[in-house]
């Protein structure tokens, strides 16, 4: 088995804990970063499938996704996945950790900037429960949440309300098409919260091998009827 080597790029401290961008190479293959928070794998550069069926399940429901709110900007792959829809005129993407959003301006992570320079990019910094909370109804035509790993998995307990019916229900109001929720697992909870928010949820699985372990993800959409 060939050897791994890391390489710290990048490394920041917040309220929530450390964010660390680290390099990963092994002999014989490309260099991938990956983002660590509290010690924790949430992705890398590699392995983007997640990432990026997010945005395609996300948008093949939807019939004009004008405006698309994405929670968690991540290392980008939703975001840029999204761009790649000609028919998206603006996207609102919200990140709470300034140090990636700064990462992606800087190219401290590499493919950030161009993602940036497109003109339809909002970013904004900030909880994107709040976000929600202060939207106003029908504010987005298609809402993306990737902002943990799920209810059953969180990196950061404070998250869980984004998972439950009151604050799902907010997201709803500000949702004119489709609601979309990403988890690490299955989730019966949070099936039901998105079905008492909505009036419906729709579950979708995918196959995905992640550091040479075949994984199952899953995405939780909802229709707001609207």
């Amino acid at each position: 088995m060939s050897e791994i080597a890391y390489r710290e790029i990048a490394r920041a401290e917040s309220p929530r804990g450390e964010v660390v961008l680290r390099e990963r190479r092994t002999e014989g293959a490309s260099t991938v970063v990956e983002l660590r928070v509290n010690g924790v794998f949430v992705m890398d550069t590699v392995e983007t499938t997640s990432e990026r069926a997010l945005a395609t399940v996300a948008l093949a429901q939807v019939t004009d996704p004008a405006h698309v709110l994405v929670g968690g900007l991540g290392l980008g792959f939703t975001l840029r996945e999204v761009l790649d829809d000609q028919r998206v005129q603006k996207v609102t993407c919200v990140e709470l950790e300034e140090s990636l959003v700064g990462w992606m301006r800087d190219g401290t992570l590499a493919h950030g900037p161009a993602i940036l320079a497109d003109q339809r990019v909002e970013l904004v910094t900030a909880d994107v429960a709040q976000v929600l909370t202060e939207a106003g109804a029908d504010t987005f035509d298609l809402v993306l949440l990737d902002v943990d790993n799920g209810p059953d998995y969180l990196v950061h307990d404070t998250n869980g309300s984004l998972y439950q019916t009151p604050l799902l229900a907010l997201a709803a109001r500000a949702t004119r098409q489709v609601l979309v929720v990403w988890s690490a697992a299955e989730s019966n909870a949070l099936h039901q919260a998105m079905t008492e928010a909505t009036g419906n949820c729709t579950a979708h699985s995918y196959d995905i091998t992640l550091n040479e372990r075949a994984e199952t993800y899953w995405l939780y959409v909802s229709r707001t009827g609207r």
